[in-house]
C-alpha cells in the first residue's frame, strides 16, 4: 500500500487515470484523506465501499458518467466502480467501465468468486440512438493477490511453494486442485482471460512491447517468497489496439510493498475505439 506522503511520487508521472487500493482509514477519517490526496495528485477520486479501493481521474480527460455504490454482498475489499467517458472521442462515444480491485488476501476460494464478480464490468450493455445493442469496453485493475498463467519469457516464474517460508502465506497462495495437489494460485487470472479480459501486460510484451512490462510488482520477502507480478491490468479485447505501452515504476520498501503498473494509451486510437459503434457506413 501507498504510504500518503508517496503519492507526490504518484503525481510526478502525471497520470489521467489513478485505480487505487487499500485506503483505510478514508471515510472514518471524515473523507480528510480523500480531500488531501485529491489535492496532491490534481485528480478527482471516487471511494469504494469500505475504504478499500478508489478511482482517481482528470475530469479534464474524463467525464463521470455512473458510478456503483452498491458492488455485491461477497467481498471483503470491495472494488469501486463507476463509468467514465473519455472527452476526446465526443459526447456520443462509449463510455468506459473502470474498476479498481482488490482480491481477497488469504482465500483462493474468494478470490476466484470476486474474479469471476469482477467480469460483469466486462458485459455492461448499451444501445445506440438506432437501438443497435454493443458491450463497453472494460479496464481493470488492482491487486490480485495471485499469479499470472506462466509460460512468457521475462514473466516471473510461478514460486515453488516450499519456497514461501511463511507456511500461512502458502495456503493463502495456493489452492488444492483437481488431482488433490496444491499448487500456486492462477485462477483469478484464467478466469479474466476466460471472460475476455486480456493482462495488458501480457499483450503488450508479445505484441510490440518489450519484456519489462512484466516486470515484478512485488519484490521477494521472507513471508511472501520470490518476486511476484501480483498487481496487473486488464481490458476488454476491444482496448487492447490502444495500448501504447506498459511499464513498472520501482518504488522504494519504505513508500510501498508495491511497484505502480503504468499504462499508457494512444488518444486518437482510443477515441477510434470508443465512436466505432455511431460510425456511418
Amino acid at each position: 500500500m501507498l504510504r500518503h506522503w508517496a503519492h507526490e511520487r504518484l503525481r510526478a508521472l502525471k497520470p489521467h487515470l489513478v485505480l487505487r487500493q487499500e485506503m483505510w482509514g478514508a471515510s472514518a477519517d471524515g473523507d480528510q484523506i480523500m480531500y488531501e490526496l485529491e489535492s496532491t495528485l490534481g485528480l478527482r477520486g471516487w471511494l469504494g465501499p469500505k475504504s478499500s479501493t478508489a478511482v482517481f481521474a482528470d475530469t479534464r480527460v474524463f467525464e463521470s458518467v455512473r458510478t456503483w455504490p452498491d458492488t455485491g454482498p461477497m467481498w471483503v475489499q470491495p472494488p469501486t466502480a463507476l463509468m467514465l467517458r473519455f472527452r476526446a472521442a465526443g459526447v456520443e462515444s462509449m463510455p468506459l467501465a473502470v474498476a479498481s480491485f482488490h482480491l481477497n488476501y488469504s482465500s483462493s476460494a474468494n478470490r476466484l468468486s470476486e474474479a469471476e464478480l469482477l467480469s460483469t464490468w466486462a458485459d455492461k450493455r448499451q444501445t445506440t440512438m438506432d437501438g443497435e445493442p454493443y458491450r463497453l469496453p472494460a479496464l481493470l485493475g488492482g491487486d490480485t493477490n495471485s499469479y499470472p498463467e506462466p509460460g512468457l519469457p521475462g514473466d516471473p516464474a510461478l514460486p515453488e511453494l516450499d519456497a514461501i517460508p511463511d507456511r500461512p502465506h502458502r495456503l493463502h497462495r495456493s489452492y488444492i486442485g483437481a488431482d488433490g495437489r496444491r499448487r500456486m494460485d492462477t485462477r483469478p487470472d484464467q478466469a479474466l482471460r476466460t471472460a475476455g479480459l486480456e493482462d495488458v501486460a501480457r499483450h503488450w510484451a508479445t505484441n510490440g512491447g518489450t519484456p519489462a512490462a512484466l516486470a515484478p510488482t512485488v519484490d521477494a520477502c521472507a513471508t511472501h517468497g520470490p518476486d511476484a507480478r501480483v498487481d496487473r491490468v486488464y481490458t476488454t479485447e476491444d482496448l487492447l489496439p490502444a495500448v501504447d505501452d506498459v511499464d513498472v515504476i520501482p518504488v522504494p520498501l519504505e513508500e510501498s510493498d508495491h511497484h505502480i503498473v503504468r499504462v499508457r494509451f494512444d488518444g486518437d486510437r482510443l477515441s477510434d475505439i470508443l465512436t466505432r459503434p455511431f460510425a456511418r457506413t
